[in-house]
């Protein structure tokens, strides 16, 4: 479908971070709208891309845009990139890409569900299979909800709004948007209402990242993707939130940090080796011009190692 829009974030840096050479293999595990695999792969003479997407609306968009390039598509999420890589008679890549979160595609089209200034069927499914936000919603317990807001919504009033949820599907299943928006608005104290420019944006956040196990996959994959890294090879990982951006993080710093010993030992006995290096000592963001031509570079932001 040619309206699958997608402006990639912090394009010029990627593909300095990812260092391209012609005749190199590279994976892209979120496509999209094939933004940063179209610049990827045009670059390339000898060599190849491969890209993966879960959501069928970016795959189709990202196949017909990579059609002329040297580029390969494939359904899967990115925490599968080993099986896609098999598949694809690739050992190893020389350069991996990861841009988390939710695509401007996906929050532009009412029917998808992922945006709380439309009414629209309470869905947030990124491979559109498997059960929705609505389903979520109706069978968790005022504490599995309150638990999600708080992991992955920093919500503080996590627990009055799970609370008014479970209140208010007892007269009849939450099934909109609008709906969710409205009951979390309730839910939250007048000053907390007047403060927030948008009171549901924390909790449509937790719930679209409960749906999808955004975290589960962004853990699996990060160890997926370096696997099949080469000695050599960039990782370059964009992030929308400080949540997943921690766990970025923290997986750089394991895999850049030699010695494990306690910082008490006066000399290391662990024997370990670092397994990477880091390019950027601290994360990379938009700079003014893009902020200013793209809205949703605001909360980007950008890490890169380099595997030994």
């Amino acid at each position: 479908m040619d309206d699958f829009s997608h402006i990639p974030v912090l394009l010029n840096e990627v593909l300095e971070g990812l260092a391209l050479r012609p005749d190199g293999i590279y994976f892209d595990g979120t496509a999209g709208g094939a933004g940063h695999s179209s610049e990827i792969a045009k670059r390339l003479c000898g060599g190849e891309l491969i890209a993966c997407d879960q959501d069928p609306d970016a795959v189709a968009a990202a196949s017909r845009r990579l059609a002329s390039y040297p580029a390969r598509v494939f359904r899967a999420n990115f925490r599968e990139a080993e099986r896609v890589l098999d598949e694809a008679g690739v050992p190893a890549v020389d350069g991996a890409l990861l841009d988390l979160g939710v695509s401007s595609h996906q929050l532009d089209v009412r029917e998808r569900g992922f945006s709380y200034r439309e009414d629209a069927p309470l869905d947030m499914r990124m491979s559109q299979s498997g059960p929705t936000a609505a389903d979520l919603l109706r069978d968790l317990s005022v504490q599995e909800l309150t638990d999600i807001l708080r992991r992955y919504g920093e919500e503080k009033n996590a627990y009055y709004i799970a609370k008014k949820i479970v209140a208010r599907r007892e007269a009849a299943p939450l099934s909109t948007t609008g709906e969710l928006a409205a009951v979390v608005t309730s839910a939250l104290p007048p000053a907390v209402r007047r403060k927030e420019k948008n009171p549901a944006r924390k909790t449509f956040q937790a719930l679209r990242i409960a749906v999808n196990d955004e975290m589960g996959a962004l853990e699996d994959g990060l160890e997926a993707v370096f696997r099949r890294l080469a000695p050599g090879g960039r990782f370059c990982i964009i992030t929308f939130h400080s949540i997943e951006d921690r766990i970025v993080k923290q997986k750089f710093r394991e895999w850049c940090t030699a010695c494990t010993c306690p910082p008490d030992l006066p000399v290391c006995i662990c024997g370990g080796v670092a397994k990477a290096k880091a390019i950027t000592r601290k994360p990379i963001r938009a700079g003014e011009e893009e902020l200013e031509h793209n809205h949703r570079s605001r909360s980007a932001s950008l890490r890169i190692i380099e595997k030994l």
